[in-house]
């Protein structure tokens, strides 16, 4: 009997808290449920979780080719998603952590250099609960369309969650009862599923 081949994929999540799965007791964030779920339909991933809290687009412009050359060698099928910009947007001493334009500049340079590399994929920043700060949604809502242009223009798929985030009860709910903005199991379950729905994920992995 001629055994069926399973499909080996590498694949490097690289952003901030919400792709490290910050708050979550299960230790799996959106990222690793995703990946769970390709391997039950048949997939190998050899998953790596590459999100640091705190990171700007600055901070993964300077780190993260560094960090996926060793783990996507040549030899194998390996692919990057990214998602960021949600600490971009963070104010500290009256201005935000990154300059709006320099977060598009981080961003355009970053996929352009990924996607002559890689299979890319791009996810949007996520929401926060705490939405008391109506500027801080506007600058959020602001850098999700911009992201989603160069994308476009770039032709690296984007998935823009904030809006669908915004209105799930169980991502805010969780977020708020826990520190504010990072939910918890059922939260980052809600993310996963977002993303599993999306056509650019399922062309990476249909059913085998």
């Amino acid at each position: 009997m001629k055994l069926r081949h399973i499909p080996e994929v590498r694949i490097c999540f690289i952003g901030d808290s919400f792709v490290n799965g910050t708050g979550d007791p299960e230790c799996l964030g959106w990222t690793g449920r995703i990946c769970v779920n390709a391997n039950k339909k048949g997939y190998d991933i050899t998953y790596y979780n590459l999100g640091i809290r705190g990171d700007t687009s600055t901070d993964i412009a300077k780190r993260w080719l560094q960090e996926v050359s060793p783990r996507l060698p040549k030899e194998y099928d390996g692919r990057v998603i990214f998602s960021f910009g949600f600490n971009d947007t963070t104010l500290e001493n009256g201005k935000t952590r990154v300059d709006f334009a320099d977060s598009i500049k981080n961003v355009r340079e970053i996929l352009s250099e990924a996607k002559s590399l890689y299979p890319v994929l791009m996810v949007g920043l996520a929401t926060y609960a705490e939405q008391e700060d109506p500027q801080r949604r506007q600058r959020n809502t602001d850098l999700s369309k911009q992201f989603a242009l160069i994308c476009n223009e770039l032709n690296v798929p984007y998935l823009n969650v904030f809006p669908i985030l915004e209105k799930s009860n169980i991502w805010i709910n969780e977020a708020k009862a826990n520190d504010g903005v990072h939910p918890k199991a059922s939260g980052y379950a809600e993310f996963a599923q977002i993303v599993e729905n999306w056509d650019a994920w399922l062309n990476w992995f249909p059913l085998t």
